[in-house]
C-alpha cells in the first residue's frame, strides 16, 4: 500500500467559473451549514440558550425595523451603483452565478439560508462576545470577494454594522434575520430577473 505523503497534496485557486452549478450549490449550503454549526457551538460555549435565542418577542416592531434597515439597505445599494463603475463592485461573479438561473422558490430558499446561519454566527455568538464593531470586521473579512475593492467592502462593514445595532434596539435576532433576508432576497431578485431582460 503506498505511502500518504502531505508534501504530495497540491491546492490550485478555483475561480466560480470552474464550478459546475451543483458544485456551486453544495459549496453554498456545505459553508453555511458549517456556519450554522459554529454558530451553535460558540453560543452554546457562551452559555447561550439557543431557544431563548430564537424566541419572537414583538412581532411589529422587529418586522417594521427589518424591513426598513432593507429598504434603506436596497435603496443606497441601487443609488450608488448608478454612480459607480461595475468593475468597482464586482465580486468574482459569485453572486451572479448564484442567482441568474434559479427559479425564485430557490433564491428564497438561499437567502432564508443565508440569512439565519450567518445572522446566529455572526449576530448570535460573535457579537455577543466581541460586539458589534468588532464583529463588522470579521463580516466584511470572509466576505473576501469584496475585499479587492473598498467600496463593497465599506458597504458589507456598514450593513454587518446596520445588523448588529438592530438587534442590540430591537433585542432579538430576527430583525436582522429580516433585514439579511430581505437585502438577499431583492438583490437576488434583481440579477435574476435583470439577466433575464437582458
Amino acid at each position: 500500500m503506498p505511502k500518504f505523503d502531505i508534501k504530495n497534496i497540491k491546492l490550485r485557486k478555483v475561480t466560480v467559473d470552474e464550478l459546475s452549478d451543483k458544485m456551486l450549490l453544495v459549496n453554498l449550503y456545505a459553508t453555511q451549514a458549517l456556519t450554522f454549526i459554529i454558530g451553535l457551538a460558540w453560543a452554546f460555549l457562551q452559555g447561550q440558550n439557543i431557544l431563548e435565542t430564537f424566541r419572537f418577542q414583538s412581532l411589529s416592531s422587529f418586522v417594521y425595523w427589518g424591513a426598513g434597515l432593507a429598504a434603506l439597505v436596497v435603496a443606497f445599494d441601487i443609488g450608488i451603483s448608478r454612480w459607480i463603475p461595475d468593475e468597482a463592485k464586482d465580486d468574482g461573479g459569485v453572486n451572479e452565478r448564484i442567482f441568474r438561473n434559479r427559479p425564485l422558490w430557490h433564491i428564497a430558499l438561499i437567502c432564508a439560508v443565508v440569512s439565519v446561519c450567518e445572522e446566529l454566527l455572526f449576530r448570535g455568538a460573535i457579537q455577543h462576545a466581541i460586539g458589534p464593531y468588532w464583529t463588522s470586521i470579521i463580516f466584511a473579512a470572509i466576505h473576501v470577494r469584496y475585499l479587492r475593492h473598498w467600496i463593497p467592502t465599506g458597504m458589507v462593514f456598514a450593513i454587518s454594522y446596520g445588523l448588529g445595532w438592530l438587534m442590540s434596539y430591537t433585542g432579538t435576532i430576527w430583525a436582522p434575520i429580516l433585514t439579511h433576508f430581505l437585502v438577499d432576497l431583492t438583490m437576488g431578485i434583481i440579477i435574476r430577473y435583470r439577466r433575464e431582460e437582458e
